[in-house]
């Protein structure tokens, strides 16, 4: 079976399978010389305890019938197709590889402004953006757009101490910018209302003890009354907004807000030789859907009223989005572009659309998990439970003899398509070495590892 992708979906992916069908072998490609995905570049540096799940991947790795081929781009360096001829089964898990934009006036044209997992790829050593050098030094405000877990880690990297940061494998690049940060203000803006809040309580705690930083009160028109009857989620999340934070504003070197009922408009640029730079945010005033504003589901719909916030430094934190490969087409897979997600029987099976009676049908031996198959939603546990109940489909498939790919031959007959185009790849031994070499650098500045953010770096440790 060939894996694409290195992250999460295909780690957790990859065991089930090798665990359900024996003497399964598994060919794991990664663009990357290193493994890992979002748990290496996406959490964030201060949570360490949700990386805990490479250990678990690193026991799969170990497996004789497992083999990790890093630093090869699928549909670049090698035809899509090439798998289908050497592989019973390709299970794509390749994440998301862009954000989603809001589409408003001056998005693409503006300083200042940011993709959140940009940033987050940058101050986690993420090469494709090691080299953002964002603006933090600007503006004492900073507007972050959206109000998912991924927003919340930008408020927290933003506001916290950056000394507390130094012990943690973020990029030194970053914590040199953050240290010069002039932000004393996160808005953390959102469309809906206070009971629809897209991240998890957990964040919105952490966010509520940082030391120093004080939370500016919601409205209370904005949180219901009486909780009484409310599910127990629901009156944790009311209960924290309502007591704030710990520290008055008074005391407070730093404070942060949860703005609600307000879509973006537009991006503002200053003038004269601030043209090109982000002066302020309009945004659409919205009002609750409905007559009940207390459910997480309530939708929202624009208002005549519109507020300007004066920023020159916003984020946009809206979500991710992944892509499709070069060659799906080519090969009849079906790739919904408007919602980011390869066509599946919501099992992982692909399906492609046919003129037949009845409709769609699977094609064989092909398979997806994670946010190529759902969406970018959920933390890493759902990921698993997705990954698992793709590899369940599968294994069932492979039990009940459904049709799969007709090649077998794998990695042995791979290896040599891939040699004759003279491409380097990075085995898991290689990355071992490269993963030493960076806690060698990380130990010297007091840290776990000071990961390398050039790929012809990590390259060179294996010369």
């Amino acid at each position: 079976m060939a894996v694409l992708g290195s992250g999460p979906a295909g780690f957790y992916s990859a065991y089930k399978v090798m665990q359900g069908i024996k003497n399964t072998v598994v060919d794991m490609y990664e663009h990357l010389p290193v493994p890992f995905g979002l748990v290496r570049y996406g959490v964030a540096p201060d949570h360490p305890e949700v990386k805990n799940c490479e250990e678990k991947f690193t026991e799969v790795a170990s497996s004789p019938n497992f083999n990790f081929i890093g630093n090869i781009k699928v549909g670049q360096d090698i035809l899509l197709k090439s798998f289908i001829n050497h592989y019973h089964a390709v299970l794509f898990a390749y994440g998301a590889s862009k954000d989603r934009k809001l589409g408003i006036l001056g998005e693409d044209k503006l300083d200042g402004i940011y993709s959140a997992r940009d940033f987050v790829g940058w101050y986690n050593g993420l090469p494709e953006f090691s080299n953002l050098a964002p603006q933090l030094d600007v503006s004492d405000t900073a507007v972050v757009i959206g109000q998912g877990n991924v927003a919340m880690d930008v408020t927290r990297t933003l506001l916290k101490d950056v000394d507390t940061l130094r012990k943690t494998d973020m990029s030194e690049h970053a914590l040199a910018t953050l240290s010069k940060s002039k932000v004393k203000r996160v808005r953390v803006i959102g469309r809906r209302g206070p009971m629809q809040l897209a991240c998890t309580i957990k964040e919105v705690r952490e966010l509520m003890r940082l030391p120093a930083v004080a939370f500016e009160p919601v409205d209370r028109n904005l949180l219901p009354l009486d909780i009484s009857t409310f599910p127990r989620t629901a009156k944790r999340l009311t209960k924290l907004l309502q007591e704030g934070s710990p520290v008055s504003a008074t005391d407070a070197k730093k404070s942060w807000a949860l703005d609600f009922l307000l879509s973006p408009n537009q991006f503002l640029p200053g003038n004269g030789p601030n043209a090109s730079h982000l002066r302020s945010i309009e945004f659409a005033r919205t009002k609750i859907m409905g007559i009940d504003a207390f459910s997480p589901s309530a939708k929202v719909e624009l208002t005549a009223e519109h507020e300007c916030i004066p920023t020159s430094l916003a984020f946009r934190s809206i979500g991710y989005q992944s892509e499709a490969l070069p060659g799906m087409s080519e090969l009849g897979i079906d790739f919904d572009d408007q919602r980011g997600i390869i066509t599946n029987d919501y099992f992982g099976r692909l399906i492609a659309p046919m003129q037949e009676p009845d409709g769609a049908r699977p094609m064989p031996g092909m398979y997806c998990a994670g946010w190529v198959k759902r969406g970018p939603a959920g933390v890493i546990a759902n990921t698993m439970e997705d990954s698992f109940a793709t590899s369940e489909a599968l294994i069932a498939d492979w039990n009940n003899r459904a049709p799969f790919l007709t090649g077998g031959d794998g990695w042995d007959s791979m290896r040599y398509e891939i040699l004759t185009k003279g491409l380097r790849t990075v085995s898991w031994e290689d990355w071992l070495k490269i993963d030493s070499a960076e806690r060698t650098r990380g130990k010297l500045l007091g840290k776990e590892r000071e990961k390398f953010t050039d790929p012809k770096d990590m390259l060179e440790v294996l010369d």
